[in-house]
C-alpha cells in the first residue's frame, strides 16, 4: 500500500504526517493487499477567516474495484483526518466483504442438486 499525502493550504509537517500514516496503516491493514495507492488530500477550506473549515480527503484505490472515496471536514484537522481514516477503512472492509460473499441464486431452496434429484 502506497500513502500519498498533499497539503497545498498549510505545511505538512512531521507529526501530521506520522499520526496519518500510523492511522492509516492500522485501518487499512486487513485490506492491505487489495489496495493499491491512498491519498490523502488535507486542505483550510476558509483560509484565515477560521469556521468549521479543515477538509481531509481520503481516496482509496483498489485493485479490481471503484475507489473508495471519503471526505470530513471539521474545526481539528486531526480529529477530520481520524474520522475520514476510519469511515474509509469501515467502507473498504464493507466493499470487499461483499464482493467475495457468494449469493444465494434466486428461486433455489437448499442445495441446487437436491433440488433438481428432487424433482425428477
Amino acid at each position: 500500500m502506497r500513502i500519498q499525502i498533499e497539503s497545498p493550504d498549510f505545511p505538512l509537517t512531521d507529526a501530521i504526517r506520522g499520526v496519518l500514516e500510523r492511522r492509516l496503516r492500522y485501518d487499512l491493514t486487513r485490506c492491505d493487499e487489495r489496495i493499491g495507492l491512498v491519498e490523502v488530500h488535507l486542505a483550510d477550506v476558509n483560509g484565515r477567516r477560521g469556521g468549521v473549515d479543515k477538509r481531509c480527503l481520503v481516496r482509496v484505490r483498489l485493485h479490481g474495484s471503484p475507489d473508495v472515496v471519503v471526505e470530513d471536514i471539521e474545526t481539528d484537522l486531526y480529529f477530520a483526518m481520524n474520522r475520514a481514516i476510519a469511515r474509509a477503512g469501515r467502507t473498504v472492509a464493507r466493499r470487499l466483504t461483499r464482493r467475495f460473499v457468494p449469493r444465494r441464486r434466486r428461486g433455489s431452496r437448499g442445495d441446487p442438486v437436491t433440488a433438481r434429484a428432487g424433482s425428477l
